[in-house]
Order: structure tokens, then C-alpha cells, then sequence
């Protein structure tokens, strides 16, 4: 189900995707930032994330992703209005592998610590059989313990995430493989032109910053921008210090509105 956050006079529509074990709920009070700064917010869960339907930690493919993001994008198309898209890790993969395979009507695209090379995968004994999992029994799940003191500084986000039982701890092996093949075509193939700004937390510990980088760089844009977060986590709106994210990430918005 959407959440939507309706601005008054609306200026643009922001389509967030969020990443992965986590859900749209979690980007609630940027949501509400960004509405009574005028601009209208559309955010939803992803297949097998959050209230969405569906074997909770479990896709059979990243394309259930990318249908769910080309359909956000369509709804938010109702209100007229330019369209901006807005993913964070897992969630800016899934944007960069939907604006690989679709040409969208958005304005531009904002992504948050994106997921282009994993830091923590599967220990070796996993990795080593992972693929013959994924063959005969693809919905096997595996514990991920999600530590909020891994992606922000934010102790109060610590204590919220504590109290929240929509954040997965396991996932499926068929999950993880997909997770690792969209990595791989991301590298691979090229993007969609359009406004880009990439921002990356320093000190982040989910995901590897030379691969960010490298795909950054590969990028053959009308328009890019990279941006790197000194000291943050991989949480950049969910930091002590968000609101400069904030603003800077609302400053390139109005930039193309």
C-alpha cells in the first residue's frame, strides 16, 4: 500500500524507495520534511518488505522490484507534476536497474548510499553452496540480526528500530542471489539520461564506496553530481546531521522543479 503526503500547492512529487530489510514507514518524518517544503511524497513498501503482500524477505526475481517502482512512478504521474525519484541502498540499485531497463517521465533521480557492492555478504561456507540453493530451494531463508548501530549514529533511531517489527532479520537465499545479480548488471549497463545526484555516507558500513564510485565515474550523463558525506553512516537521512543532507538533496530538487 502507498503512503502518500500530500504538500499544499504542491511543487513536484517525490517517489521514495527504500532499501533493503527496512520499509517505506521508516521515511516518515523525511517524508514530512519534504511536504511542508512543498513538495508532495510518495512511498510504499517493496515485495516482501514492510505491509507489502507476499513471503516476507523473499523475491523469486529483482524485476518484482523494478515493476513496483515503474508502478509507483505511474501513480505519481495523476498528480501532473514533475516527478523525482529518490532511492537509498537497496532501493537506489532498484532505481538505477529500473531507469537501466525503462525510460520514466521523472525530472531526476537522487540516490542515497546506493547498494552497488555490499560490504557484509554471506560468510564463505554460504557463498560457496548459496547457488545451488537458489536452485532447489530458493524461498531458504537465512538470518541477517539487523544492528541499527551498523547504518546510523543516531541513537534515537537505534531505539525506534529496536521497537520495530516490520524490519526483516531473515531473508531468502533466492534474495540474496538476485540482490547480487543486480549488482552485476547495474556495472554493466548504462543509465537512463537524466539529472543525477549521488551522495554517499564516508564511513559507511554496508556498502563498499569504490563500487559507488566506479559506477559514478562509468556514467555518461548530461548532468551528474557526486557528494560524500564526511563521518556519516550509511543512513544519511536518518544521521545526527540529516537536515544538511536534507538541504542539500532539496536544493538540487529545486535546482530542476
Amino acid at each position: 500500500m502507498l503512503k502518500e503526503y500530500i504538500a499544499v500547492s504542491p511543487k513536484a512529487v517525490i517517489v521514495i524507495v527504500h532499501g533493503a530489510f527496512e520499509h517505506g514507514g521508516r521515511y516518515k518524518t523525511l517524508a514530512e520534511k519534504f511536504q511542508s517544503d512543498g513538495y508532495s511524497v510518495v512511498v510504499g513498501d517493496l515485495p516482501g518488505q514492510g505491509d507489502e503482500k507476499g513471503e516476507r524477505g523473499h523475491i523469486k526475481s529483482f524485476r518484482q522490484y523494478i515493476t513496483t517502482i515503474i508502478g509507483w512512478v505511474e501513480y505519481a504521474r495523476d498528480a501532473d507534476l514533475p516527478i523525482f525519484l529518490l532511492g537509498h541502498s537497496m532501493g537506489g540499485l532498484a532505481v538505477i536497474r529500473t531507469l537501466q531497463e525503462k525510460t520514466l517521465p521523472i525530472r531526476a533521480v537522487l540516490l542515497s548510499s546506493p547498494a552497488l557492492g555490499i560490504k557484509n555478504g554471506a560468510d564463505k561456507p554460504l557463498e560457496a553452496i548459496s547457488h545451488v540453493i537458489d536452485r532447489i530451494a530458493p524461498s531458504f531463508k537465512v538470518s541477517y540480526p539487523y544492528d541499527p548501530k551498523v547504518v546510523t549514529r543516531n541513537e534515537e533511531v537505534w531505539e525506534r528500530d529496536r521497537r520495530d517489527d516490520k524490519i526483516l532479520e531473515r531473508v531468502s537465499v533466492r534474495w540474496y542471489k538476485e540482490f547480487q545479480r543486480a549488482i552485476k548488471t547495474a556495472h554493466s549497463k548504462s543509465l537512463t539520461d537524466v539529472p543525477l545526484l549521488v551522495m554517499q555516507a564516508e564511513h559507511d558500513k554496508m556498502v563498499k564506496l569504490k563500487d559507488t564510485k566506479r559506477w559514478f565515474n562509468a556514467q555518461n550523463l548530461t548532468e551528474k553530481t557526486y557528494k560524500e558525506w564526511p563521518g556519516m553512516y550509511h543512513e544519511i537521512f536518518n544521521e545526527p546531521e540529516w537536515k544538511n543532507v536534507y538541504r542539500y538533496a532539496l536544493n538540487f530538487i529545486e535546482q530542476h522543479s
